[in-house]
Parts: C-alpha cells; structure tokens; sequence
C-alpha cells in the first residue's frame, strides 16, 4: 500500500484462500455466503462486515474491501460494528423494519433509527465528519402507505439529520442508495477526524435542491467527497443518467451509461481544479449497478470503450432508486 495515501479501496471477485486482511479498516460482501464459504476466509473477526443481499453479475461473491495505513482498533455502539484507525473509521450495520406506527412506517422507523446510532457513533469515537454512505433497501421502488419506498426512506433520513442537528444540503456525505433482494435495511459508512470538501456536479441539480415531484423531502446527499489525508482519495456517489434532475434516454442503456459517464467526467473536472489533475476516468475503481441483467452486454461495451481495460470494475444485479433508470455507477479515484 502507498504510505503517503492511509485510505484505499480494493474490489474483487474472490475465491477462498485468496483474501489479504491486515490492513483492512472493514468490508462488503455481495450476494450470499463466498464461493460457498460461510464468511469472506481469514476475515479477522475486528473487521467489521457488511453483508449486502445483491447478486453480482458472473462470477464469485464480491467483496469489497477499504484498506489503511497505521493500527486498527475495533468496538461496537448499539447496532453498529465499527473500526478506526487515526484517520477513518468504517462502521456498518443492518437494521430491521419493525411493524409501523406513529404515523411511520417500518422503512422510515428504520432510517431514522439507524440515522441516529450512526451519529452518536461518531460523537462517541471522535469521528465527527461523515464522508461515504452505502445504503441498500429492499423492494426500494415499491408504493407503499401511499408514497414510494425510496421516497420514504429520504423523508426519514432528512428528519433525522435534522434531530441529531446536521445539515441536509450542502455539507452532507456522498452517498448511495440501491434496492437490494430481500432483507433489512443494510447500511456501510465511512467517517473521518478531518473534513472532507463536497463536490457538486454543474450538469446536475444538487440533490438536495430537487424539486417537490421528487418527494416532500429532498435526498441529503453530495455528489462527491474529496479526502485529503497525506494523499487524496476522491468518493463519487451513486450517478446516474440525470440532466438537471430530469432522467434522460429511458430504455435506452447505451445512451444512460454515456450519459452517466460524462457525469463522472463533470465531477472529476471539479475535483481536479482542487487537486492539480489528480484523477482520469481510467484510473478509478467502479462499481456498477444494473437494473436487468439483459442489458450487461451494452453497459459494459460502453464502460469498455470509455475507461479501457485496465480500469478495476464490478457488476451487481440492483434496482435503481428511479424506475426509468437502467444503471447507476459509483466509483473512489486515489492519488498518493
């Protein structure tokens, strides 16, 4: 690992007696038990896991593994698992939908919940800057109680920000959220003693200022964080084939991920105004959400032609948080 950059990500297929663990901070597995075995193998049990419900598609299990330089120190609050080393702390967590009341429902009781252990988490350990979240909702589409799931979660999420007296927009991590197979709400984090800077993409309405057709409340996300710690480690959200706010090329893949591709391109031209160049749509890890596996062939042909070969890249079975949307792709730059 470079010393002069303490935060990396590696992502894989991988098959047991493969994984290196020293180093790493925490990780996620997607789809079942890997390659049969009834844990990532060798796992050290301080590494806090994140086991997602998705399939990925070919292959082996992915796991996905954020790596650190310096010690590691593990420990638990609530519902969460978490580990630190001097600089970030990885934290996951899986919370159920109890039966609704009060006038929520069981989506939203699990946000807010969830939202709350989270930031009493980093008062407890002393990480107050929240940089990444990984959020991952069954059946993430479907109406229920008379709105969307995805609608909910993002009224619940704002609310309890509001009640732990963080911001909603503006100063606010980047983000994720995916709808998952089956299971409860399953959520991943990263977090830091320094601030990162948030980034917006000039293509795109902030998130946070969507308009109402969106839901009554807006999502609370950033479109990228930039962590400068000895090195920079840029994390890009969860994009999306989204001009403005408005979805563009329905039932068209091809078209979506050209689209989604030239958003990431706006954001890295905005993180490389801040850090001298640091970052090229060939050097950065990506992970890759589709919506019908049918539609592979075409999302990857385009990543192909536009990233090349060498680029680290992972494909998930997902349900995108639109239902007019057919892909969705994050992806983490370094620079040491």
């Amino acid at each position: 690992m470079n010393p002069r950059n303490p935060l990396r990500l590696q992502l894989a297929s991988e098959r047991p007696g493969t994984c290196a663990w020293g180093d790493v901070l925490g990780a996620a597995v997607f789809g079942a038990d890997p390659c049969g075995a009834d844990a990532p193998p060798g796992r050290p049990a301080r590494v806090p896991l994140a086991e997602v419900p998705m399939a990925p598609l070919g292959g082996c299990a992915v796991i996905e593994r954020w790596r650190v330089a310096g010690p590691i120190q593990a420990g638990s609050h609530g519902m969460i698992g978490y580990a630190h080393s001097e600089e970030f702390l990885f934290g996951r967590l899986h919370a159920r939908e109890d039966d609704a009341g009060a006038g929520r429902t069981g989506l939203e009781r699990a946000t807010e919940r969830a939202y709350r252990e989270i930031h009493a988490t980093l008062e407890t350990t002393g990480f107050p800057h929240l940089l990444r979240v990984w959020h991952y909702i069954a059946d993430i589409t479907l109406e229920t109680h008379g709105t969307e799931r995805y609608r909910q979660f993002n009224s619940a999420r704002q609310e309890a920000l509001v009640s732990c007296g963080r911001s909603v927009r503006g100063n606010v991590p980047a983000a994720s959220a995916l709808g998952s197979s089956r299971g409860p709400l399953a959520i991943y984090f990263l977090a830091g003693r320094a601030a990162p800077q948030f980034i917006e993409n000039p293509r795109q309405v902030s998130a946070y200022h969507y308009p109402a057709q969106y839901g009554p409340r807006a999502p609370s996300f950033s479109r990228a964080a930039l962590v400068r710690q000895r090195g920079a480690t840029l994390l890009i959200s969860g994009t999306s084939s989204i001009l403005g706010h408005r979805t563009m090329h329905e039932g068209d893949p091809a078209a979506q991920t050209r689209e989604t591709l030239a958003n990431i391109e706006a954001l890295l031209q905005e993180a490389n105004r801040l850090e001298a160049g640091a970052f090229a749509l060939d050097t950065l890890t990506y992970k890759v959400y589709v919506r019908d596996p049918a539609d592979l062939p075409v999302i990857r042909a385009e990543l192909d032609s536009a990233v090349g070969a060498a680029a680290a890249r992972v494909y998930l079975r997902a349900d995108i948080c639109r239902r007019d949307l057919s892909v969705e792709i994050e992806a983490v730059g370094e620079r040491g």
